[in-house]
């Protein structure tokens, strides 16, 4: 019986903090904007995906006013006459994403919007021709990877000047990259 409750309480505690989650990032090329979401069936769910980590979406221009792709997975619609303007970020048809840099007035289901930006500074974010986009819960580092250098060894000098190949196998002082160490 406190195992149910326990469990329930973790849900109702996850399912809170995703209602509570207005807004998603989406970053182009290393660099995060904010999409301020509005509340419907499609938004909840996208938060849902997004709790399990980011989504990459393949971006195209279309009609000289908008970027259209195709989600992995359909959302939820609830279309209505919309007339768009430049950061408005719609569903069209339950799978395509479409984030417009023009306007244009169609039968859409409304995800949010980037306030951030003005109509010029969203095209030039978005730029021209294909895309790659990432959707997240919080902003992504425009740190793609992270390597080590393991072609330079440590240069090591002992306390008389001397260049020691190697690490030491003696114990000592040693100057190792030009820092006073102690190797035991």
């Amino acid at each position: 019986m406190n195992r149910i409750f326990i469990v329930s309480l973790i849900v109702m505690c996850c399912s809170l903090s995703l209602l509570a989650q207005n807004s998603v990032y989406i970053t182009i090329g290393g660099r995060s904007e904010t999409i301020t979401l509005v509340n419907n069936d499609a938004t909840r769910r996208l938060l849902e995906i997004l709790a399990n980590g980011p989504m990459s979406v393949s971006l195209n221009d279309y009609g000289g006013f908008e970027k259209v792709g195709s989600l992995p997975m359909s959302l939820p619609t609830s279309d209505s006459r919309i007339t768009t303007e430049p950061g408005d970020v719609i569903l069209y048809q339950g799978r395509n994403l479409v984030i417009f840099y023009g306007s244009n007035t169609w039968s859409y289901t409304r995800l949010g919007k980037i306030n951030s930006l003005s109509a010029n500074e969203i095209r030039a974010f978005l730029g021209n021709g294909a895309v790659e986009i990432t959707l997240s819960l919080s902003p992504m580092s425009r740190i793609e990877k992270i390597t080590t250098d393991n072609t330079n060894s440590d240069i090591v000098y002992d306390l008389k000047g001397n260049r020691i190949n190697g690490r030491p196998q003696v114990p000592g002082m040693y100057i190792v990259n030009g820092r006073k160490t102690i190797i035991k």
